[in-house]
């Protein structure tokens, strides 16, 4: 699914850069979100994840896991639709900007899910997979970087490839270590467990200890990362800011700040959890 998610958006905001379609004009929109102003908006990325990571989660699980397909069918519909929905209403895209954001995710996931579980396999079992990794997602970044002058879609690029990777070295080291096994196929389809108030208790505190550890991580490796690469740069440390949008600083903060949260997401937490006896 992350492979999923990186893909789309590279692709799409890489698409944003070519195309150069600007937001729809205000007035006569009411914009309600500024952040994303400074992009280009064809086609709409949000729309992009919003469609690919539902889609992917129901194709991904559907079969490993016992739930009916209407159900899991529907999840995912009302989850794109009211992502590429709030879009429109949120006055940053278009509904042609919107329709094409998810027909192209469509597209993509469509050619993607065929070969996902050999990415996989090379990501887990390959001896030069770390390599790879790296040199793909670092690439990308700085292809996307060339584009064009920077905007927040820079940061957003280059954020889920350094995530991707960060992920996909866990997950390689994870199985070269013989950690986090998959269950044998001759478990599966897995059961939903019933609802109970310790199981809801045990996901609360799961969800409250891995994002207040990766938060943590996140932070520390900020603080350390931009006043570096803004030292062996050469860059004035004044302005964060503007330094964040030199592409040799974003890249490396993005990079290595997102990279290791990835890692510690897939491989640092769960085995906390694993300590914790909250697997």
């Amino acid at each position: 699914m992350i492979v999923v998610w990186v893909w789309n958006l590279f692709l799409g905001q890489s698409t944003k850069d070519i195309v150069r379609w600007t937001r729809p004009a205000s007035p006569p929109v009411v914009k309600v979100e500024v952040f994303y102003n400074s992009e280009y908006s064809m086609p709409s990325t949000h729309a992009m994840s919003g469609t690919a990571i539902p889609f992917s989660l129901f194709l991904l699980t559907y079969g490993r896991w016992q739930y009916p397909f209407l159900f899991g069918l529907s999840v995912a519909i009302c989850w794109s639709v009211l992502v590429c929905v709030s879009r429109i209403y949120m006055g940053m895209h278009s509904v042609l900007e919107v329709i094409s954001g998810f027909l192209y995710s469509v597209l993509i996931l469509a050619l993607f899910h065929s070969t996902l579980d050999q990415i996989d396999s090379f990501y887990l079992t390959s001896h030069h997979a770390p390599l790879v990794i790296v040199t793909l997602h670092v690439g990308l970044g700085f292809l996307a970087f060339s584009l064009d002058s920077w905007s927040t879609s820079r940061g957003d690029t280059a954020q889920a490839l350094g995530t991707g990777a960060g992920a996909a070295l866990a997950s390689h080291l994870n199985h070269q270590l013989g950690l986090l096994s998959d269950p044998p196929l001759s478990a599966l389809p897995l059961v939903l467990p019933p609802m109970s108030g310790a199981l809801l208790g045990r996901s609360l505190l799961r969800l409250s200890t891995g994002v207040i550890v990766l938060l943590a991580i996140r932070a520390v490796m900020k603080a350390a990362t931009i006043p570096i690469a803004c030292r062996v740069f050469g860059l004035p440390l004044g302005d964060v800011r503007l330094a964040r949008q030199h592409m040799e600083v974003e890249l490396s903060y993005r990079y290595i700040v997102y990279g290791t949260v990835g890692f510690s997401c897939v491989c640092l937490v769960p085995l906390l959890f694993s300590y914790m006896n909250l697997s």
